[in-house]
Order: C-alpha cells, then structure tokens, then sequence
C-alpha cells in the first residue's frame, strides 16, 4: 500500500482549519483579557472568565469525553466476539457521570469559584498533602494524552499509510501550539468545530458500510451466529462482577478529571454549569451510536470477500483497528478519509483537555500557591504555557513506549476512580475529613491496588479476590469488583480515620503539638473562607441586581 496522498490533503485542510480556529479564539482571549485587571488574566486563560457561553460549554464538555478512546473503543467491543455490545458501556456510565456531576459536583465547585478542582484539598489539607494528591491527576491527564495519541496513529497508519511516528508528532504540535496560545478559549472553540466533524464524518460513512456486498444485514446478526458470534455479546453470571467494575470505573472515574470541573468552572453560574452536564450526556448517546454500527457491520461481513482477505482482523490480533480497518475495506478511498477526519477530531478535542487541565493544576496549584505566591499575571501565563508544553511532550514520549490505547486507559482510570474519587468526595462532602483520613485512604488504595494485580502490564496478583480465575495462557484475572472494593475501602478509611483523629485532638487526648496537619486551624480556615465566598456571592448578586435596576431607570428616562 502506497501513501495516500488525497487523504494526506485533506488532514492537512483538517489540521489547518482547526489551528485557525485556535488562533482566532486566542485573539479573542487576548481582546477580553485587557479589559481585565488584576489577576483576571490567569482565570481568562484557564476559565475563560467563567462566561463562557452555554452552547460551547456543551460542546467542549461532550468533545472531552467523546475522543479517540470512545469512537475506537467501543467499535472495538462490539465487534470482539469475546465480549459485544453489552461490553461496550463507555456512552451510558458517561452519562451517569454528567447526571451525578450536574446534581452532586457543580454546586460545591462552581458555588466556591475554585480554579481546579485541588482546591479544596489545599484550603483543607495545606500545600504538603494536596501536593502528594496532585501527582495522580497529573499522571491521568499525561496518560490521557498518550492514549489519545496512540488511538490517532494507529488509524492512520492503516488508512493514509503515514508512519507511526509522523502522524503522532504532528498531532501533537498542532494540539499544543493553539492550546498554549489561547487557552480555554481556544480548547472550547475548536471543540466546537471537532465535535461537528465527528458527528457529521461517522454518519456519512455508516451508510457506506451497511450496504456493502460483503457485510451482512446486522439485524440478522445480532443473536445469530454467523462469521462470528452475535455482536450483541452476552453477560454470563460469573463476569458479572468485572462488568460491574468496569461500568462504576467509567461513571465514577471521570468525576475525578479536572477537565470535568474546567467546563464546569467555565460556566457563568451553577444553573449553567447544570445544564451544560445534562445536555452532554445526551450528545454523547447519540455520538456512540455510529461506532456501534461500525462494530456491528465489521462482525457481519465476510472479510474473506474483501480485499483485506483471511484471517480475519480478530484473528490477526487487530481488533483494537476494526474501525480504521472497516472505513478502509468496506468504504470507498474518498469516504475513508473523511472517517480519519472523524478520529482526527475526536483524538485533538481529548488532547488539549488534558493538557489544558494538567497545566491549571501544576500553574495554579503548585506553582502559584506554594513555589510563587507572588507570582505576577504575566509569569504565570507563562507558567501555563511552559505546562502545556511539557505536558505534551510527556504524552508524546510515552506513545513510543507502549501502543496499546487500552494500557494507558486503564492505568490513568484507574488512578482516578481508586485513588482521587474517594478523596474528592470526602473533602466536598464530609466536614470531618482531615488529613490524617486523606493520608490513610491514599496508601491503602495505592497498596490494595498495586497488590491486586493487572495482567495489562504482567503484574501477577497477590490478593485474590472471589472469582479469581486463570485462563488457557496462564493469565490471571479478578472478575470480582475489586476497584470499586478498593474505591470504597479507601473511602470508609478516610472517614473512620478523620473522625478518630479529630476526637483525639478536639478532646486534648493529644496535646496540639503532635498534631501535623492541624485539624483546628485548618477546620476554622475552611469555615472563614466558606463565609466569605458566600458574603462575596451575595455581594455579586446585589451588585447584578442594582444593574439591572439601573438599566431598566436608563431604559424608561429614554
């Protein structure tokens, strides 16, 4: 196979169109900005200036979470004769993610006017602990860009011919040079313009792939065995347990992604940012159901017929391909290319979330608020995009180490959902959680999960939780919800531990100087700080009101 150049010149187009946009939206960041004062510049950049406008807020949001990992994952599964749709859960955990986020996460976040969502744990916790937090969620977001990357030059390695390494590095620099330039601005304007690609690129290319000679009518498929077995899949009782886990490590673990809680700090208010979660679980429904279709068609055809031949791509190991490997066979070149764009665009919009959030925790949690305090507006813009940078170039470097998408999902979700999501939901949620809890709770997650086991990266278990099973190549498996165990374990860890250690230096069992974290300074520091934002709050809506009354006097003396 020779390098397609029509598909090379239509990425290019791609690529431009997107780097534009960027641009744009960085000069418009940079219109705004000088109308600010102050440290409005860091918050600009980060947060848009928390008025971004509700529509884009939408896209962005879906756009973070429909990338390369969800169109090629769950395409994966359905057509995986091992597993099928009912292994396919990525849409509908996200939308319990966006329902939970909206009516549970968003007020206390957005409420507060936090910058990321480590905010709370350093007003809590102080600068040493929330540190030690932050490292997780940095290494998820590195990881998320990784495996976006990965899932980019596998596609068009198989479509455009373009080597391995050319098509990551490109991608790469166009997604770090608009997100450096601009920011939120520039992330959520080409989010709009990626989302509308992919949506529009899949559904033209679907119709091409149904009615190829080669594939079978999918409804005839779906319960009936015939190249394969059905592509609906089935759930037998003893997988139950890991079906389980993988659903809650979905649904629950994206809550604890700071790029969920930049669209949601975005937001003008805590009314918007709940609208905004709603009406993206819905995108993201609908955005799966091409991917489905691909999966289902690519397990309904005879690929002996094509010119792709025998064995088929499962065979060949290839599966984690099967949709680059369908637009390539089943469609014509020129419907091809468009479905690259469609990967393209969805690998770019998780790329610059992902630098974007790594780069507001480290600028404003680490460097802002422990190395620098004084740091001025245009230092830290600089910080920012120092951050982006490296970042990138991080992700990058670790695509050559290891190509499979799903190693970097799972080690990055992972973290989230066993270590992160316990400890968010105890520092928004639990007034008595201290640091002596968050301290406990984070080891024991990291030691049950590391002595769990993860046969992704050949680390043999040691605890062996009901249902341990061992298949025909000697590879170990927990099928029972171990993460979810661990999750909860760290969670009832991080409360029993707070709760004892605050009767113990509230009652003067022992005496303050052993206290490390000092529960009582840092339980009087939360309530000041929790009063003033809402006298700031109140003082915000008086001030709207008074506009308001004032331009309606205007309005009737014209």
């Amino acid at each position: 196979m020779s390098l397609n150049v029509p598909g090379l010149i239509v990425m290019a187009i791609f690529y431009l169109l997107i780097l534009g946009t960027g641009i744009w939206a960085s000069m418009r960041s940079k219109k705004v900005e000088r109308k600010c004062t102050g440290s409005d510049g860091m918050e600009i950049t980060l947060l848009a200036g928390r008025n971004i406008n509700l529509l884009v807020g939408i896209f962005t949001l879906t756009a973070t979470w429909v990338g390369g990992g969800f169109i090629l994952g769950i395409a994966e599964a359905v057509y995986n004769p091992t597993l099928g749709l009912v292994w396919a859960l990525m849409p509908v955990p996200y939308v319990l993610t966006f329902f939970l986020g909206g009516f549970f996460f968003a007020k206390p976040m957005r409420e507060n006017k936090y910058v990321t969502m480590m905010d709370p744990f350093q007003i809590k916790y102080g600068n040493v602990l929330s540190s030690l937090l932050i490292f997780p969620a940095l290494i998820a977001d590195v990881l998320w860009v990784a495996r976006t990357l990965v899932s980019l030059g596998g596609t068009m390695s198989v479509i455009l011919d373009l080597p391995y390494v050319y098509s990551i590095c490109i991608s790469s620099v166009v997604a770090i040079i608009y997100t450096l330039l601009g920011g939120l601005y520039s992330v959520a304007y080409t989010d709009v313009i990626q989302l509308i690609l992919i949506f529009l690129s899949l559904w033209i290319c679907v119709p091409f792939m149904m009615t190829n000679p080669n594939s079978m009518d999918i409804t005839l498929t779906a319960f009936n065995e015939t190249f394969q077995a059905p592509w609906v899949g089935k759930l037998e009782l003893r997988d139950a347990g890991k079906w389980i886990d993988d659903f809650m490590v979905l649904a629950l673990g994206g809550l604890a992604y700071q790029a969920f809680y930049q669209r949601i700090l975005s937001a003008s208010s805590y009314t918007q940012a709940q609208v905004t979660c709603f009406a993206s679980s819905a995108f993201c429904l609908v955005l799966g159901v091409p991917s489905v279709l691909v999966g289902a068609v690519a397990a309904s055809t005879d690929w002996n017929l094509t010119s792709y031949g025998s064995p088929t791509p499962y065979e060949r190991g290839q599966a984690g391909s099967i949709l680059p490997i369908a637009l390539q066979y089943l469609t014509p070149s020129y419907v091809s290319i468009i479905g690259i764009g469609a990967v393209a665009a969805a690998v770019m919009s998780s790329m610059d979330s992902a630098l974007l959030s790594s780069a507001s925790m480290f600028s404003s949690n680490i460097y802002k608020n422990i190395i620098r305090n004084q740091a001025s507006d245009r230092e830290m813009q600089w910080v920012i995009r120092t951050s982006v940078v490296v970042c990138g170039l991080a992700g990058t470097a670790l695509t050559f180490l290891d190509n499979s998408v799903l190693v970097f999902w799972l080690v990055g979700v992972d973290m989230s959902y066993t270590i992160m999501f316990p400890q968010l939901v105890c520092v928004l949620f639990f007034k008595v959680s201290n640091g002596y809890g968050a301290s406990v709770g984070y080891l024991l997650a990291l030691v049950l999960r590391i002595l769990s086991g993860e046969p992704l990266i050949n680390l043999p278990p040691v605890i062996h939780f009901p249902g341990f099973r061992k298949d025909a190549e000697g590879v170990m498996t927990q099928f029972f919800p171990f993460r979810t165990t661990i999750m909860l374990t760290s969670l009832c860890s991080i409360l029993v531990a707070s709760g004892v250690t605050s009767v113990i230096f509230n009652k003067g069992l022992l005496s303050e100087r052993w206290d490390v974290f000092q529960i009582k300074r840092s339980q009087a520091k939360v309530t000041a700080l929790t009063r003033l934002k809402k006298e700031e709050s109140k003082k915000d809506c008086v001030e709207a009101k008074e506009a308001v009354v004032n331009k309606q006097l205007l309005d009737t003396s014209c």
